[in-house]
């Protein structure tokens, strides 16, 4: 099959799965929002940094690591070396994983209250750690078939985590209801761990029926364990320590905005409802029709290397400006949408206004969004994560200043002003760089 046949079939198959993931959890955010509160989905979204950061320490680095390496190796049929990879990189991941589980139980009341400002998320980080043994399993092994552009396994696992999630927190919620007990939304965060328990559960159940590597490696003409977990660690331990510093700096960011909105004037409850309205509802909407752009994301990586592996330098162009182009006209038509329909959404569908006001502000940030995923993709794929991160950073940095800056002044919407001018800012680096410095736009 060609590149091109091979990018849009993968690239569909991730769409569909993304469409569907997030149809469902359109649906799931809703029953939440009614269910616990807006209060509660502000509770439940301040644990998500400690997901992100435990996530980014464990497995984002080596996930992405193992996807490059599998696709420069499978470039050159270099299979049994591949093979190795995953196997080295799972362990790997596993072992930090577990280790990760134990501090967080240990420690998870001093970070709800020292890190997240909240002593309620404490039990709620305890459940949640348990999560980050399967979630490895899981992203290494998605990361080992995205690099050999196979994308039924990642897709399928993303499509029966959401699904087992969403069915089970509804399944303990009748539970609780039935003998009286309403719940809290530390169900939500059992929910994640039942979740992540399913799709780490299909990966390997597939990775054995396709090609029995779960156990070491018999003699093969693969690399020797050391070779192969050099030439992992040399990419992973960067890619790694970009992602812990930047999930940092988005940790800081989410745990102060309601802090900051105290600052404001606001209290408390009110405080975390309008957090939990932003990020649990506003957010996941303008967010929804990105299946598409992330989809086309998760394979330009692999295809961007494998081409840089072939020194294809025309292809590789072509790829670039079709993908780009294609996101950019995406999230200009979701903007012009959003812009016509965010009072309705947030009126009609999550019932608060408060939602809509938030979604026509978000709609703006549409067009940049949606293409700096696959700018930095692009940039990741040809192993410049150093820049990746620089630019991630700098974004981020004018987020963060917002917050502090803007939201006691203004409120909420300076922060989303300020959201606004970091994809921007974002936006102009990458396009800066792939044009100036690589010479592929």
């Amino acid at each position: 099959m060609s590149q091109k046949k091979t990018l849009i079939k993968g690239a569909f198959i991730l769409t569909i799965t993304g469409f569907a993931t997030r149809i469902i959890g359109f649906f799931y955010r809703i029953f939440l929002s009614r269910s616990f509160g807006e209060e509660g989905v502000g509770l439940y979204q301040l644990i998500f940094p400690v997901y992100a950061l435990g996530f980014s320490l464990t497995c984002a680095g080596i996930q992405t690591a193992i996807s490059r390496c599998v696709a420069r190796k499978s470039a050159v049929s270099k299979h049994a070396q591949a093979k190795q990879i995953l196997y080295i990189g799972m362990s790997l991941s596993v072992c930090l994983s577990v280790i990760v589980m134990l501090l967080t139980q240990q420690n998870a009341e001093f970070i709800a209250v020292h890190f997240l400002c909240e002593k309620r998320c404490a039990s709620l980080l305890v459940v949640l750690s348990y999560a980050f043994p399967f979630a490895s399993v899981h992203s290494c092994i998605c990361g080992y078939y995205m690099g050999l552009k196979q994308t039924e396994i990642p897709a399928v696992s993303q499509l029966l985590e959401q699904i087992v999630r969403v069915v089970g927190v509804y399944l303990l919620f009748l539970l609780f209801t039935s003998e009286g007990n309403p719940p809290g939304i530390l169900i939500a965060a059992a929910g994640l761990t039942i979740g992540e328990m399913a799709s780490a559960g299909i990966c390997i159940y597939m990775l054995r029926c396709r090609q029995k590597i779960l156990c070491p490696p018999a003699k093969t003409s693969g690399l020797s364990i050391p070779s192969a977990l050099t030439e992992l660690l040399r990419l992973s331990v960067p890619l790694t320590a970009n992602r812990i510093l930047l999930n940092i700096l988005q940790s800081i960011e989410a745990v102060s905005i309601p802090v900051q909105l105290r600052t404001y004037g606001m209290d408390t409850s009110h405080s975390l409802s309008m957090y939990g309205v932003l990020t649990g509802m506003a957010l996941p909407c303008v967010m929804f029709p990105s299946a598409i752009t992330n989809s086309i994301a998760s394979m330009m990586l692999p295809a961007i290397a494998e081409l840089q592996a072939a020194d294809n330098r025309r292809e590789l162009n072509q790829l670039v400006k079709k993908a780009a182009g294609g996101c950019f006209l995406l999230g200009s038509l979701c903007c012009i949408g959003l812009l016509i329909t965010g009072r309705f959404i947030g009126t009609y569908i999550f019932h608060s206004s408060m939602a809509g006001d938030f979604i026509i502000t978000l709609a703006w940030i549409c067009p940049f969004l949606y293409t700096n995923s696959n700018l930095i993709s692009i940039i990741n794929g040809l192993g410049k994560t150093s820049q990746s991160f620089l630019f991630n950073s700098i974004s981020l940095t004018v987020r963060i200043l917002s917050v502090f800056l803007c939201i006691p002044f203004l409120g909420i919407k300076g922060y989303l002003w300020g959201l606004l001018a970091s994809q921007l800012i974002l936006f102009l680096l990458c396009i800066y760089y792939l044009t100036k410095k690589s010479h592929i736009l």
